[in-house]
């Protein structure tokens, strides 16, 4: 069992969450989890909540592979009023600001979200774990591999897991001498690393317990699924279930997800199985 202070509010991860998906951009790999309004970011928000997600992600920039960064004035431009609105809407919804800008995941904090979910890692902003530690806030540290433009042109590791667990190692000593108190770490699936690499990721994923922090995982619709059962993303959802019942019995703590209904329900087969033991 786990325990987030999100700035007063406590969060306890005794069971697995599901972290929803809301994209407010234009080129997102996931055409379907793409909005571009404050009404279709309420509508996707809405549903989600009833679905039962315990946290909604919003990002106003996509990382996918090949994509281009934007800057933060755009990114906020997009994010916060979706942010604004959602707590407007729904109050009490646990938001965390997809960014690796420390500016936006500050602002996003004014306005109310809880937790920051930076796939640099704080790599691309020597601000950003300052800036998380005194809005005292759950900081998510993913590992990736050179940056989105380019994190798919031939990825190489000697050895995936074990260079994965030593980058987290670091950045959770280096988020700790910021001040960070609750860290999450992520894999980082998908994020310069093959096929091969995120199955070999996903089967050692109890490794990653070592670290004492909740693990996340982010497979929801990704090409390790599409490409290696010959479909496309919009096609994705059972392999995504597969895979997320998987990392599930790995020692995920919370699944990143687009489709939150099918997601919960593997969390709660998933409890129902242990519970039977």
């Amino acid at each position: 069992m786990y325990t987030l202070n999100c700035n007063g509010r406590l969060i306890v991860v005794d069971k697995p969450l599901v972290m929803g998906i809301i994209n407010i951009t234009p080129d997102s790999f996931y055409e379907a989890s793409r909005v571009d309004s404050v009404d279709a970011v309420l509508c996707k928000a809405e549903q989600m909540i009833k679905e039962g997600a315990d946290i909604l992600d919003i990002g106003g920039q996509s990382t996918r592979p090949g994509s281009e960064q934007i800057k933060p004035d755009e990114e906020l431009r997009r994010a916060i009023p979706a942010i604004e609105a959602i707590l407007k809407s729904f109050p009490g919804t646990v938001i965390s600001i997809d960014t690796f800008h420390a500016s936006v995941a500050r602002e996003a904090g004014a306005v109310g979200a809880l937790m920051v979910n930076d796939i640099s890692a704080g790599n691309f902003d020597p601000e950003m774990m300052l800036t998380v530690a005194a809005m005292n806030i759950p900081y998510i540290c993913m590992h990736m591999k050179g940056e989105p433009a380019r994190m798919q042109e031939n990825p190489h590791y000697e050895n995936v897991t074990a260079e994965v667990l030593d980058f987290l190692v670091g950045k959770v000593t280096a988020c700790v001498e910021a001040g960070i108190k609750d860290i999450i770490v992520d894999p980082g699936f998908g994020f310069g690393k093959n096929i091969r690499h995120n199955f070999t990721l996903l089967r050692e994923l109890s490794v990653f317990r070592i670290l004492d922090k909740p693990i996340m995982v982010g497979l929801s619709r990704k090409s390790t699924i599409y490409k290696t059962l010959g479909i496309s993303a919009d096609e994705a959802l059972n392999g995504s279930t597969v895979l997320h019942t998987i990392a599930l019995m790995n020692g995920a703590n919370i699944l990143r997800v687009h489709d939150v209904k099918e997601a919960r329900e593997a969390v709660i087969l998933y409890q129902f199985y242990m519970d039977a033991g």
